[in-house]
């Protein structure tokens, strides 16, 4: 399904040689986090360095492309990586947190919070507002 669905986007767009790096779904609410996407009203996100390291996983790059899966596991969209930077969670930007498109920067905060809680408890980690973060941006470039 999603080798169609990157098929298609390459069709429509011309795009040749290159293939998508991944696909995956956005946080706790992926139905909610991937309409925002088709929508162009998230922009941004936000996951902890922590993960990429223990997971033994490359950080993304700009240029690269992923599709974005909705709760159902569904392709909706392919984003393209514009910047990637890693910094304390306490350093990101009120305009970076909106630019996820989830609500003000407190409510940013505290779903992050949650969310980075729940998932280091499974590798025996505590939650730290210091906490290296990685921040992407990216653009949608494509949706159904």
């Amino acid at each position: 399904m999603n080798q169609q669905f990157w098929n298609d986007f390459c069709e429509v767009t011309k795009i040749e040689g290159i293939e998508y790096k991944g696909a995956f779904q956005f946080g706790a609410s992926a139905d909610w986090l991937a309409d925002l996407v088709v929508e162009g009203k998230k922009t941004a996100t936000t996951s902890g360095f922590v993960f990429y390291e223990l997971e033994k996983e490359p950080l993304p790059q700009a240029g690269e492309y992923y599709i974005v899966l909705d709760g159902q596991e569904k392709p909706v969209a392919v984003i393209q990586i514009q910047s990637v930077e890693v910094v304390p969670m306490n350093e990101v930007t009120e305009e970076f947190a909106l630019a996820e498109g989830e609500g003000d920067y407190d409510f940013w905060w505290d779903a992050h919070e949650k969310f980075f809680t729940e998932l280091l408890k499974e590798y025996d980690k505590e939650f730290s507002p210091s906490m290296l973060v990685v921040c992407e941006r990216f653009k949608k470039v494509y949706s159904k």
